[in-house]
């Protein structure tokens, strides 16, 4: 979902935060972005994107120059992590809205990785533009793509990082 150009600001609140869960929740991914940039060539990249438990988010990495990104809990709660070259986790921090760390800012060329902890979580993401699908990312080539036979098991692993916040 996109927000196109407008003259008047955008208020946003509860109800846009429902309606962009339910989409993610309907998606087969389990995530769905509301870009507040009218497109893809815009060179600031801002976005709210829900993302609900049990959707993998693959590691990678944004290794063009000033593709550093950050990332602010708006809503629920999301475990963040950091990973060497090799796929080694280096760091992991718990972001939510009121609580210790509610946001990250990730730098340029490090691999990382989300996972939604609760359900209706949401996050603001902002970046450098342009997004350009071809170039934006670098898959971990440790970690396994998204549909790919391995890819439960180990996001397994990465959920297991949070077993104290998802109360296993």
């Amino acid at each position: 979902m996109s927000i196109q150009s407008q003259s008047a600001p955008l208020v946003f609140g509860r109800e846009c935060l429902d309606t962009l869960t339910a989409s993610a929740s309907a998606s087969v991914r389990l995530r769905k972005n509301l870009d507040f940039h009218a497109a893809p060539a815009h060179p600031a990249q801002r976005l709210l994107n829900a993302v609900e438990p049990g959707s993998y988010v693959r590691p990678h990495r944004h290794v063009r120059p000033l593709k550093d990104e950050t990332v602010l809990a708006v809503r629920g709660a999301f475990g963040v992590v950091f990973f060497d070259e090799a796929g080694g986790v280096a760091k992991t921090a718990v972001i939510r809205p009121g609580g210790d760390f509610i946001g990250v800012n990730i730098p340029a060329s490090l691999f990382h990785s989300l996972v939604s902890l609760e359900s209706g979580s949401i996050f603001f993401e902002s970046k450098a533009g342009p997004y350009d699908p071809q170039t934006d990312k670098e898959w971990a080539p440790w970690a396994p793509p998204e549909g790919h036979h391995d890819a439960p098991e180990y996001f397994a692993t990465l959920k297991a990082l949070f077993q104290a916040e998802l109360g296993v």
